[in-house]
């Protein structure tokens, strides 16, 4: 992630949450060794990397990956929304 030179080396996240879910995940964090807010914060990004890697990854059959191989090895047209997307960050940059 790129940091602007105006935004913090940090910020804070504040949260309610159920007593039991409290209970939780003070639990969790105790049995390793770990703070609970530390705890949240590595857990909470971890799921988020998986959900920005899930919708990056997919599986094929060998007929579909062919049809993909000839999609990718095909002459490029001139496309503006294509060129758009590929010079946007990706979503773990901004």
């Amino acid at each position: 992630m790129h940091l602007s030179k105006d935004m913090p080396k940090t910020a804070q996240i504040n949260m309610r949450v159920d007593p039991s879910q409290f209970t939780l995940l003070t639990r969790a964090a105790a049995a390793i060794k770990k703070d609970r807010s530390a705890f949240i914060l590595e857990a909470a990004c971890r799921e988020a990397e998986n959900l920005l890697l899930d919708q990056r990854l997919f599986l094929l059959d060998e007929e579909s990956f062919t049809a993909f191989i000839a999609a990718l090895d095909a002459p490029i047209t001139d496309d503006a929304e294509l060129k758009t997307l590929l010079t946007e960050p990706s979503p773990w940059e901004d």
